[in-house]
This record gives C-alpha cells, structure tokens and sequence, in this order.
C-alpha cells in the first residue's frame, strides 16, 4: 500500500462495474449488458474515483478494462443521461462534463498500464475510454464510432481531438470525429487505433496474457514509460531529451535494473519488484 494516501480505506465493491483482483491485475468489467454497458452519471464518477485508488493500493500492477455481454460500452446513456441534460442549467453541465474528461484524464494520469479489452461496440464515451487507454485488444465483432455529431454535438470531447490526432493522424481523427461513421476491427487495426485484433472467443485470453506480461514485469519502467509518453507529445525535443536523461538516471539506481544486472551476471531471468 503506497503511505502516500488519505486514510479512508479502499473500496473493493462499486455499485455499477465489477472489480476483480487478481495476482496484480485488476478487471474492471462494465456491467450493464443490456443496455450495451452504457454509462450513467454514478458509472463515470466510480470510474474517475476507482483510478484515482487503484494507483495506491499496493497490490495492483495493470487494469484491464472490458465489458459484459455483447458490448464493450455504448456510450453516455440516452434514457439516463442525454434526457436529463436537457433540463439541467450551464453550471451544471460543465460540472457533468467536466466529470467525463476527469475519468479520461485519470486514465491517462494513472501510472498502471490500461488495457482495453474491446468486446462489442465501442461508442460515443465509449470509444473514448478505449482511445484513452494505453493497449486496445479488439475482438473481431468490435467497432468503434465516435458519435458525438451524430447527436448534435462536437465531435471534440472527453479529449478525443487531443488523443485521436496523435494515434492516427490528423486527416483520420478529422474523419472519425466529424462524420461518426463507424470503424470495425479490421480497419481500426489498419490505421493504428488498435492494438491487435483476435477472434471473439479469444479476447478475454489475450486479454489476460497481456495483463500477466504486464503484472509480471518491471512495474517502475512501465508506469515511468506510461508518464513520459503522456507529457512529452507537448514538449520541445530539447525538453523531452531531458526529461528522459533524468528519469533514466534514476532508475539506474532502482532495484529492478540492480537485479536485471544479477540476473544477467548469474543466467536467470529477473525476478522482478517494481521497485
């Protein structure tokens, strides 16, 4: 447990996913299976405040992140969410979206590696928490639309014109967020946007053998690579180069490049700390 947090315990049940642990992973499975997982207001705030915890528990390494049923997450829902914006006043809307980029943003933030285990539709917010995160793992049924124009909206959201850009190029993200058509697997792993494509009966295992990779590695390198990736798409070469130099310098100094040194000298593989 990191003794770097408040002292509230942490929550190990949340009312609108399920969280399993598991030997340093942690699933976060959606579970609203017929209402293709779509999101209400409580399902992103659990979201925002779960990564905002997962960090200081100790006893995770990665999230993977999927959906029950059919769908991987259909977006904000429209009976509970998109209806009652409707009679809510300004501040209150820029609190709400606000709150959805949060959970973006936490995504981002969180120094555990996120893998999106993309199992049906990926929509709207949807598509962003799977833009958002770091691995996207699509089964092959899977698509993704983002389809905020399509509700009148700007296709800009939830930091989707920031991320999208810089995974597939400005000309393809201008595509997928003005017009909203929908992308399938095939052509999601073509430009970029996933990560690998599997069939359907496979993706929980994929899933599952990246997340062990991942639990199982060097945790420190990981989290600092996820960190540096994150802050250096803004900085000058000059910036990023030192930013590098330093962070290097001091993992030089850590416990798993100590033992990746032992194991080496010794001819074993390294058992790694995270450390």
């Amino acid at each position: 447990m990191s003794p770097f947090r408040a002292s509230p315990g942490f929550t190990d049940r949340w009312r609108h996913f399920d969280l399993t642990l598991d030997a340093g992973v942690a699933t976060v499975t959606l579970n609203r299976p017929e209402r293709l997982n779509a999101l209400t207001f409580d399902t992103y705030a659990d979201l925002r405040d779960l990564l905002g915890e997962l960090p200081h528990r100790g006893d995770v390494r990665t999230v993977v992140l999927t959906g029950r049923g059919r769908g991987f997450c259909a977006g904000g829902d429209v009976r509970d969410i998109i209806g009652a914006l409707q009679t809510m006043e300004p501040d209150e809307l820029l609190d709400f979206t606000r709150m959805t980029g949060a959970v973006v943003k936490a995504l981002r933030e969180c120094p555990l590696p996120v893998i999106a285990a993309v199992n049906g539709v990926a929509a709207g917010a949807g598509a962003v928490l799977a833009l958002a995160s770091d691995f996207r793992l699509l089964a092959r049924s899977a698509s993704f639309a983002f389809l905020f124009t399509r509700v009148g909206l700007a296709g800009a959201d939830m930091g989707s014109a920031y991320l999208l850009p810089r995974i597939v190029g400005l000309g393809r993200a201008t595509e997928l967020l003005v017009l909203g058509d929908t992308v399938d697997a095939e052509r999601a792993l073509a430009i970029g946007l996933a990560t690998a494509v599997v069939d359907d009966d496979r993706l929980a295992g994929e899933a599952a053998a990246l997340a062990r990779r991942l639990a199982d590695g060097p945790a420190l390198a990981y989290a600092t690579t996820k960190s540096l990736l994150t802050r250096e798409l803004d900085m000058s070469l000059g910036s990023a180069i030192e930013m590098e130099a330093v962070t290097q310098a001091l993992l030089m100094r850590s416990r798993d490049h100590a033992e990746f040194h032992a194991a080496w000298t010794e001819g074993r593989r390294p058992q790694w700390t995270g450390r």
